[in-house]
């Protein structure tokens, strides 16, 4: 169902092999380890701390920090799945990859890899939010309303030019940027926890209304966990890190070890500085607020700089990764392509698509809404991976089974409990959860029924 291009150099790369899952602008060798951890820190960073305190906050009120600890240790039981993937199988695909390996090609493979892609775009969308209700804590234009969306939009044209501009241009956007969070986040902590306040890690919770419950609390993990998924950005690059068969395992293990840190030292900062109510007054824009105590007016344009760097940067890096993986199912015949008269490859064509349908959500949804939709999607294509590992490559990769099934139930658990807290607060987000699968599953199917030969193999 892909059609011909209008150049030939995106038509040789719609007909090549399905083992083929190279481009024509990848290029072998041209990411280092750095790079790639750079890469992963700036999707996790500028999705996560910021634009999720205030809603894992709201879910598990004084124990939010745990949350965070938590969702790490969920991460790390996944992460070994995508190691274990990546060192057998590192590609430009990443996740698509994996799952045509476990799933073949057809429904499967194609549903969860849009699940997956979805997700990314949701997370794009989630942080070019967060960007915009940041920047209007200082250049104060009202209504808030309007202009979040507006700058939102602005940060995603932005990721657009860079991204198109080529791997060289990613690189050296997150290396210099991640230095900037890192070192920023890191003196934010450091002043953060030695004015903390004791009582505030204890008082709030029942003045802020919450009452929390284990299922609130295992779904404000379910959220914190968004605030990790970027290390798949690793894998979408893994054709091109340097040595990808031992660096791309390496940049997902240190670039969660990182970004664990920083999450757990912000987010007991952020506790301690503010009550539970003042972080919820702030929710999107907690971190600015948490300054604002310690440090008056400079913390908080300290803060607002920072989070400008890492949310800019996190779309930057969820962008390249998100083309990339829909540049790969395009490639495998998993998703129509059309070229509708533009020029260049399927890349951009795939970039064009993927910033386009960022803007459309950044536009129309709430961060609360944002986060949800993400959170289910990514943790469905997450079970998908781990389940594929389990019982369909078992006797082609070497791994411990009990953790994947560790992975599994864990997710399977923050999953439900996200469900039944969203059923019972915010029944239209699962809703759109469950008419967005429907659709996309529907989708696949009548597009696999264009590559299915009487015989009933695929011509894929």
């Amino acid at each position: 169902m892909a059609s011909g291009g209008h150049d030939e150099e995106a038509g040789m790369e719609m007909n090549s092999p399905p083992g083929n899952d190279r481009s024509p602008e990848d290029a072998p060798g041209s990411l280092t380890l750095v790079g790639a951890v750079s890469l992963g820190t700036g999707v996790m960073i500028g999705a996560g701390i910021f634009a999720l305190t205030g809603q894992t906050a709201r879910l598990a009120g004084n124990l939010f920090p745990v949350a965070f600890v938590v969702a790490a240790v969920v991460v790390a039981f996944s992460a070994y799945s995508y190691v274990k993937l990546s060192n057998a199988y590192p590609s430009w695909g990443g996740v698509a990859k994996f799952l045509r390996e476990a799933y073949g090609p057809g429904v499967a493979t194609g549903v969860f890899a849009i699940l997956m892609y979805v997700s990314m775009v949701i997370s794009q969308s989630l942080v070019a939010r967060t960007f915009g209700a940041y920047v209007l804590q200082i250049v104060g234009l009202e209504p808030v309303s309007l202009w979040v969306p507006i700058f939102a939009v602005g940060l995603l044209v932005t990721a657009f030019v860079v991204n198109v501009a080529g791997n060289r241009a990613i690189e050296v956007s997150q290396r210099s940027m991640a230095a900037v969070k890192i070192v920023g986040l890191g003196l934010f902590a450091v002043l953060g926890l030695w004015l903390a306040s004791a009582a505030n890690f204890t008082n709030g919770t029942t003045a802020a209304g919450i009452d929390t419950s284990v299922q609130g609390f295992l779904a404000a993990v379910a959220l914190a966990i968004l605030a990790y998924k970027g290390f798949t950005t690793i894998t979408n690059s893994g054709g091109d890190i340097v040595d990808p068969h031992r660096n791309t395992g390496r940049a997902i293990i240190l670039a969660l070890s990182i970004c664990t840190v920083i999450y757990l030292a912000i987010a007991t900062a952020v506790a301690g500085n503010l009550t539970l109510p003042e972080i919820l007054a702030a929710e999107d824009f907690s971190l600015a607020e948490a300054a604002r105590p310690a440090v008056g007016s400079a913390g908080v344009w300290f803060t607002v700089i920072l989070a400008i760097v890492a949310t800019a940067s996190g779309v930057m890096a969820s962008v390249f990764a998100s083309s990339r993986l829909l540049t790969m199912l395009t490639r495998m015949n998993q998703v129509p392509h059309r070229h509708f008269g533009m020029p260049g490859t399927v890349r951009i064509h795939a970039t064009v698509y993927t910033v386009a349908f960022a803007m459309a959500l950044a536009a129309t949804l709430d961060l609360s809404r944002i986060a949800a939709l993400g959170a289910i999607y990514y943790l469905i294509m997450d079970i998908a991976i781990h389940w594929g590992l389990l019982t369909r490559l078992r006797t082609r990769i070497d791994f411990n089974p009990a953790i994947v099934v560790i992975a599994i139930v864990l997710d399977v658990v923050v999953l439900a409990a996200f469900v039944w807290v969203r059923a019972s607060t915010d029944m239209l987000s699962l809703y759109v959860a469950g008419a967005g699968i429907v659709l996309i599953v529907v989708g696949e199917r009548v597009l696999m029924r264009s590559h299915t030969r009487p015989d009933g193999t695929m011509g894929m």
